[in-house]
């Protein structure tokens, strides 16, 4: 049995689930004994502390030109001290082209077959690469098994899916048939889908694996090389990935430089000379937009970008306010705010929010919201687990900045404990009252725990600033809670103008901040917040160009 007929029946219900838009996992996101193992958690965190302190020797790259890492715990705010081998740049590039020029030539099913098989060989990992995602972004480790392990596969196998579909869109032969009149004339024709060559994934520091593997896999699965360069903060993770996708490369007889992992550090960074240098062809970066503006711009690159944004909540009305102050609280104490999807501007009518049992003033609101962050945070069961902890020192700095501003502090930041690690790196959530009119201040990303209670003349004005912002500067996620239909249409309809998906009415055990592999897309790419969506067509389309070939029949023999 091939690789491909292994997985066969995993990849036709990803791509069903692609066109569906229904529920589909193919990895559970449970951590419990019975799913993955008794001994899975225990084994996980032993492999875990055994790569601290020592190099990491995964990975089928020999050659190296040195060991370097500058990986640290935002739980023991200590060095992790583990090296991975660096190259330079030229080396990577010769490699990665000779690489290109045999995986190009491996059949799509066979492509398939191995980056599929490279999951169950994450999946194995799942539980290490969730103790590796802990000690670098900071994450809770329910978050960090979940979004790092099982739902990074998930989206890697869309990307898989919706790459094989594409790939196969098309017949690769046919006999083009013409009449004209007394005969025929007749051409043979063929397609290929020919990789655009190297590919470079530039990772982030808080989803070092979540936010790269669309972009390793679709390029993969087109026929591309890959250069995998990981945050210096966080490159275990999504170590412990590229090390699967070598072993089963070699494991096939492929070349296991077709993926590459390029550590660089915080002093010496080699992110530009990669992305400019002229064989590389296509780039995948998450982070901030002024690094994202610069890789759109250069020429010759077909770029995918998830930058920054600025996430609104428009506040209407709502059939119970105590539920929604209860789901939002947890929005922005969740991973203290650090992820792209966090809610920061929550824009409330000065006349209040609606409901069936009266008015709910401005200033009633914003202290039920206050209450339920508190809640939450001085939780000893829920609180130190849900916020984790601050991945980058300049986060807490910005947090307890955020109290100067301008306004009413609704709640000063400050620390907790955290039973487990007591040299934690903490904050929690800072909450302000800013004018209407202050629109320098809420037209930026304030990245971390920071919501803005912004209060507008009507809920008119305040669709009309969640849409300009998200316009102007960009938005992932947008939150609506009104229980008019016209409401909800007026807002469906102007933040879809905005390019911006809305999470209407949410309480309870979902939240604005999260994202369903098959299911929702994650960014549009139709605002200044990314150019790219995961996982739609064009995700994977744009990695590839479809080339004709055509030469007439020959006649048949007598």
């Amino acid at each position: 049995m091939t690789l491909f007929q292994k997985h066969q029946a995993t990849l036709h219900q990803a791509i069903k689930a692609l066109h569906d838009r229904t529920f589909y996992a193919a990895f559970p996101e449970n951590p419990s004994p019975a799913t993955y193992g008794e001994s899975a958690d225990a084994d996980g965190k032993a492999k875990f502390s055994a790569l601290c302190g020592n190099k990491f020797t995964d990975l089928k790259q020999a050659g190296e030109d040195g060991w370097a890492g500058q990986e640290e715990s935002p739980y023991l705010q200590e060095a992790l001290k583990i090296s991975y081998p660096t190259f330079t740049v030229s080396k990577l590039i010769d490699r990665s082209t000779a690489a290109f020029h045999s995986w190009r030539k491996v059949s799509i099913d066979e492509r398939t077959g191995i980056l599929m098989e490279s999951l169950e060989g994450m999946k194995a990992r799942f539980f290490e690469i969730a103790y590796a995602t802990m000690h670098t972004t900071g994450q809770g480790y329910m978050m960090a098994f979940q979004a790092s392990g099982p739902h990074a596969a998930d989206r890697a196998l869309e990307a898989i899916a919706a790459g094989y579909e594409e790939l196969n869109r098309y017949p690769s032969s046919v006999i083009w048939d013409k009449p004209m009149g007394k005969f025929n004339l007749q051409l043979k024709k063929e397609w290929r889908p020919v990789p655009k060559g190297i590919s470079v994934v530039i990772g982030c520091s808080t989803f070092p694996t979540w936010n790269s593997v669309t972009g390793i896999y679709g390029s993969l699965i087109t026929g591309n090389s890959v250069i995998v360069k990981p945050h210096p903060g966080a490159i275990l993770p999504i170590a412990i990935v590229v090390a699967e996708i070598q072993k089963v490369l070699v494991a096939n007889n492929q070349d296991p430089n077709t993926c590459q992992l390029a550590v660089d550090t915080f002093d010496k960074m080699i992110t530009k000379e990669l992305a400019e240098h002229p064989a590389v062809k296509l780039i995948d970066f998450t982070g901030n937009s002024m690094f994202g503006s610069y890789l759109e711009g250069i020429a010759g690159k077909t770029v995918f970008t998830e930058k920054t944004g600025v996430n609104s909540v428009i506040l209407d009305s709502a059939e119970d306010i105590d539920k929604v102050a209860a789901n939002l609280a947890f929005s922005v104490n969740l991973y203290s705010g650090q992820m792209c999807t966090a809610p920061q501007n929550f824009y409330i009518p000065q006349k209040g929010i609606q409901t069936p049992a009266g008015t709910v003033t401005f200033d009633q609101f914003a202290e039920k919201f206050v209450a339920n962050l508190n809640s939450l945070i001085d939780n000893p069961k829920a609180g130190p687990f849900v916020l984790g902890a601050i991945q980058n020192p300049k986060t807490k700095e910005r947090v307890t900045g955020a109290e100067n501003l301008p306004g009413k502090v609704w709640l000063k930041s400050r620390v907790f404990d955290n039973p487990m690690f007591k040299s934690a790196r903490l904050t929690t959530p800072v909450v302000v009252e800013v004018d209407a009119s202050k629109k320098d201040i809420f037209s930026q990303e304030l990245f971390g725990p920071i919501a803005l209670l912004i209060k507008t003349k009507d809920t008119h004005e305040s669709i009309a600033l969640a849409k300009e912002m998200a316009l102007n500067h960009g938005a992932i996620s947008c939150g609506a809670y009104t229980i008019d239909p016209a409401t909800r249409e007026k807002i469906a309809d102007e933040m879809s103008l905005a390019a911006t998906p809305v999470s209407f009415n949410l309480i309870g055990g979902i939240y604005m901040n999260q994202n369903a592999a098959f299911s929702d897309f994650h960014v549009t790419g139709g605002n200044p917040a990314g150019n790219a969506s995961f996982t739609n067509p064009e995700y994977v389309s744009k990695r590839f160009t479809w080339v004709g070939h055509r030469e007439p029949v020959a006649p048949a023999a007598k």
